[in-house]
């Protein structure tokens, strides 16, 4: 009898094994025209509800599931859901390909995957940026911008007047993590701000993360602009580019073997040199930048894929023979994609980058010159590790060998010694786990650790309070300091019900990279500097909430977004701080903690003829150092205490749409002086609250249209125009204090403004 019963049992037992057999579909999702990888497209069964999975940013998706028949579904925003039907009794390959709906209604600029990711996801203070609708927003000088339209989401702020630089959550702008095909860009403008440095025709996909970045992100405390480029055409050639009134671009892509390999390049320049060679005062004088994007992949089985993509990006800014800037990015990235198993996907990286500007100077017949550069070598590798429907895996290491050369001064009467370049090996192993709890409720969590270590080859100065109390040399390749950090983040979204969620999350990010700046926007001169025997690896503490509203099947989205951001090791100048003929900058600087605290509120319109958002943020950025302000806290100089941006657009016709935008926020902390003395018939300024005044408020109004010419066999064009500051307003860009000339007991401060109005007009082609 026990024999039968333990046999009944074992029989029961193995059919219900058999029942609960899981089996995995995987593959790579590909757009069906160019046969680019997609990123975010949702992969889910008909049959189950609330199980899903989203292919990740190299286009591969895995989903597990019990054996059986499903009807799969991908689906997109703005393309035809694909559906196939599978017998899953094994498991099972499957690459899909999806078609573009040409019939689907226009999005905004910043969507997402699905209609209610904004509740679903657990991820909070992440914005994707749309590439296809920059184009008919209003910007200056009329060349669409990824870092512009950046700057209208609530949290982030612009640098200045027309600037690409930008603040997240009160960060400084050297806080933010830019990523060009995984690749750093130390500088990532032209022209002094006014442009960025990546052509929006090269770009695939943009993720701006604001602090809550998963441990495979690091390196940075305020933000992660995460920037993709395209792969090319793999199944025909094309070319698209546009004529502006002070620009131009050309792209061309195809295959390189059809279904395997594709290339594309894509050229910027502008032309504003061309126009000063054209009359008498300014034909010797540059102005000028070019850019290069470059990129190609070949598919070696379908297992295996490789890619290679490059960066290369200069500035000419030159008076005759007087002066002389020339400054610039150039990156690389060699990358190999493969599928170890249905659920394990592993990314491989080789990444380099360099960043550097030269200044020449010619006073009275002597000739001047000032280099600095920074390079970097960095091996990723990460993987992804689909465990089931409820987990998703990603771990992996870092390792970057920065190279950095300090600003070198040469030329007649200078005998400044010679000055070292300094070393540094930053390391970092990470995990982070996507976990699906419950159809309400879902986790994200991970752990970064980091280490930086301080490499020989320099002699390094140690300060108390701007005063020398030691020296250490190190002998090249030697260990000196090395720091260590843990650094935790996680993040929950509670699905409250199929119109809300609240979701919050806490990280703590760690930053060995200091750009040294005296201004507000940064400037191609501003000097980089890793940690040392002063400088310690600035900390951030960020702990954030938010409920999520939509109404109206998900037309309107709705948000509010609180943060509390602590800060440790900042770096300041000291009072009075010689920046320019110190022997080392060290000297210079002082440190201590800041704080950063605010509230974002979002309102999105996602669909229909009239899209478009309001975006405001309430903050308040503070650091307290010694030395500074008698002690106590006082305001950063990106400071601001209001942020608005409204953005309209309207699909007027098939071919005309129209938009604008409207900005406003609380000008700048700035130091003022607050009196005057003189001596010896010299008046000096006295100053003493640091960043104790504002400048005055910004405001300014856009107005944009575009026209799009109906498609001519395979060739298509649009002309898109633009006013930029339509009421002309007058916005301060500096302000300069001086004697009056008819009462020198009294001063006089001056304001000047760049821009009043800008007309810009740009035609596009492709064919």
């Amino acid at each position: 009898m026990n024999k039968i019963i333990t046999s009944i049992f074992l029989l029961l037992l193995s059919s219900q094994l058999f029942a609960q057999q899981k089996f995995t579909i995987s593959g790579t999702i590909k757009e069906k025209k160019s046969g680019e990888t997609m990123i975010g497209v949702t992969v889910f069964p008909l049959e189950i509800k609330g199980v899903g999975a989203s292919c990740n940013e190299y286009g591969f998706y895995s989903l597990t599931l019990p054996e059986g028949k499903y009807h799969i579904v991908c689906s997109f925003i703005g393309y035809k859901s694909d559906t196939a039907f599978i017998n899953l009794n094994a498991n099972i390959k499957s690459d899909r390909f999806m078609i573009e709906n040409s019939l689907a209604l226009q999005e905004v600029v910043v969507s997402a995957t699905k209609k209610d990711d904004n509740l679903t996801k657990t991820e909070i203070g992440v914005e994707k940026i749309d590439i296809k609708e920059i184009a008919k927003l209003p910007v200056i000088f009329g060349e669409k911008d990824i870092l512009k339209t950046i700057q209208l989401l609530p949290g982030v702020k612009s640098a200045g007047e027309g600037n690409s630089g930008f603040f997240v959550r009160g960060g400084s702008s050297d806080q933010n993590l830019i990523l060009l095909d995984e690749a750093p860009v130390y500088n990532a403008s032209h022209l002094l701000g006014f442009f960025s440095t990546f052509n929006s025709d090269a770009l695939k996909d943009v993720t701006i993360i604001k602090g809550n970045s998963p441990a495979q992100y690091g390196g940075r405390l305020s933000s992660v602009l995460d920037v993709k480029m395209k792969e090319g055409n793999n199944q025909n050639y094309s070319v698209a580019g546009g004529l502006g009134l002070i620009s131009s671009r050309l792209s061309i892509e195809g295959p390189i073997v059809k279904d395997k390999g594709s290339f594309i390049i894509s050229g910027r320049r502008t032309y504003a040199d061309v126009f000063l060679k054209l009359t008498n005062d300014y034909k010797n004088n540059s102005l000028y930048f070019y850019d290069l994007n470059a990129k190609a992949n070949y598919t070696i089985n379908d297992k295996n894929k490789i890619f290679l993509s490059g960066y290369f990006g200069r500035d000419n800014l030159g008076f005759g023979n007087t002066f002389g800037i020339d400054w610039g990015n150039k990156t690389g990235t060699l990358r190999w994609n493969s599928i170890i198993s249905p659920k394990v996907f592993s990314n491989t990286s080789i990444i380099y980058s360099d960043y550097s500007y030269k200044i020449k100077l010619n006073s009275n017949g002597s000739d001047f010159n000032i280099k600095s550069e920074i390079k970097d070598w960095n091996l990723k590798e990460e993987f992804s590790y689909f465990i089931n429907d409820k987990n998703k895996l990603k771990f992996g290491f870092n390792s970057i060998y920065h190279n950095i050369i300090p600003s070198r001064f040469s030329g007649e009467g200078i005998n400044e010694k010679e000055k070292k370049g300094r070393y540094g090996w930053d390391n970092a192993i990470f995990a982070n786990n996507t976990m699906q709890v419950s159809k309400k409720l879902s986790f994200d969590y991970g752990l970064r650790f980091s280490a930086y270590s301080i490499l020989g080859g320099d002699t390094y100065k140690k300060y108390e309070k701007g005063i020398l109390t030691d020296t250490v040399a190190l002998a090249s390749g030697a260990f000196g300091k090395t720091y260590y950090n843990l650094e935790p983040r996680f993040q929950f979204n509670i699905l409250l019900n199929e119109k809300s969620s609240i979701k919050g999350g806490y990280a703590r990010n760690t930053q060995h990279m200091h750009l040294l700046s005296n201004s507000t926007s940064s400037t191609p001169t501003d000097q980089w500097i890793g940690d040392s025997y002063n400088i310690k690896p600035e900390i951030s503490d960020q702990m954030s909430l938010g409920y999520f509203r939509n109404f109206k099947d998900n037309k309107y989205q709705c948000s509010i977004e609180a943060y509390y951001k602590g800060l440790q090791n900042q770096v300041d100048y000291k009072n009075g701080a010689d920046i320019q003929t110190a022997p080392d900058i060290e000297s210079q600087l002082l440190y201590g903690k800041g704080r950063a605290y605010g509230v974002e509120f979002l309102v999105k319109k996602t669909q229909g003829k009239f899209t478009g958002w309001i975006g405001y943020t309430l903050s308040k950025t503070e650091r307290k150092i010694d030395g500074i302000s008698d002690n106590n806290w006082y305001n950063a100089k990106q400071d601001r205490t209001h942020d608005l941006s409204v953005v309209a657009m309207y699909e007027l016709t098939k071919r005309w749409s129209l938009s604008a935008l409207f900005v406003y926020n609380t000008g700048n902390a700035v130091t003022f002086p607050s009196g005057k003395y003189d001596i010896g018939g010299n008046t000096v300024f006295y100053y003493t609250e640091r960043n104790g005044y504002r400048m005055p408020a910004y405001h300014r109004l856009d107005f944009g249209a575009t026209y799009t010419k109906p498609h001519q066999k395979k060739y298509e064009s649009s002309w898109n125009f633009s006013l930029y500051n339509v009421y002309g307003r007058e916005n301060a860009y500096t302000i300069t204090f001086a004697n009056s000339d008819s009462d020198p007991t009294k001063t006089v401060a001056t304001q000047t403004s760049l821009f009043r109005w800008i007309p810009s007009v740009t035609y596009n082609f492709k064919f």
